[in-house]
């Protein structure tokens, strides 16, 4: 399975294991990592003559995510990193990376909910996050709600390092490939 994508595998790779480490250190997935990352993912499918499929990796990934950064619900660098992850891997593995960092973040973020204490004001917060999904189409923007939440100090009870789970999620599905028959 891997013969054909060990390239963008091993870049991907890469790349997702230093936006993890400087989403965990700093919650920041940089512009120099994530555009030329996007940017050589194109070029490598358009000299391999498989543009098509690394636009669609793109286009998927950046759909994935913006609407959750609309709403203040993650960082800009996260949704430039999916769409990066997508000019590399194409359809379907982009969908299968989602959905594995998808799944990572939600029992992350249950596991820091229930060891923080703080499932009541997850709750409202749930409720705020709703309220802003169901009115997206007339409040475009997200007040910068995650980059406040980064200058706090207890920021590490309270923010989700996607980037990781990015990184979780591209190993588990590596390893989901590889051990399906």
């Amino acid at each position: 399975m891997y013969g054909q994508t060990a390239v963008p595998v091993i870049v991907v790779l890469v790349a997702a294991f230093v936006a993890a480490a400087t989403d965990i250190w700093k919650f920041k997935v940089y512009n120099a990592l994530t555009l030329p990352l996007l940017v050589s993912g194109l070029l490598y499918h358009a000299f391999r003559a498989d543009l098509a499929d690394s636009l669609l990796g793109v286009l998927f990934g950046f759909a994935a995510l913006i609407v959750l950064y609309i709403i203040g619900g993650m960082g800009a660098g996260d949704v430039k990193l999916m769409a990066a992850v997508g000019a590399w891997l194409g359809m379907p593995l982009t969908f299968y990376v989602f959905i594995a960092s998808s799944l990572a973040a939600g029992v992350y973020s249950v596991g820091l909910v229930v060891w923080t204490g703080q499932v009541g004001e997850t709750a409202v917060n749930l409720q705020i996050l709703w309220l802003r999904l169901a009115s997206v189409g007339r409040y475009l923007g997200s007040d910068d709600k995650v980059e406040s939440e980064v200058r706090r100090s207890d920021r590490r009870k309270r923010i989700i390092p996607f980037a990781a789970m990015v990184a979780i999620g591209l190993v588990a599905t590596l390893i989901w490939i590889r051990n399906t028959p």
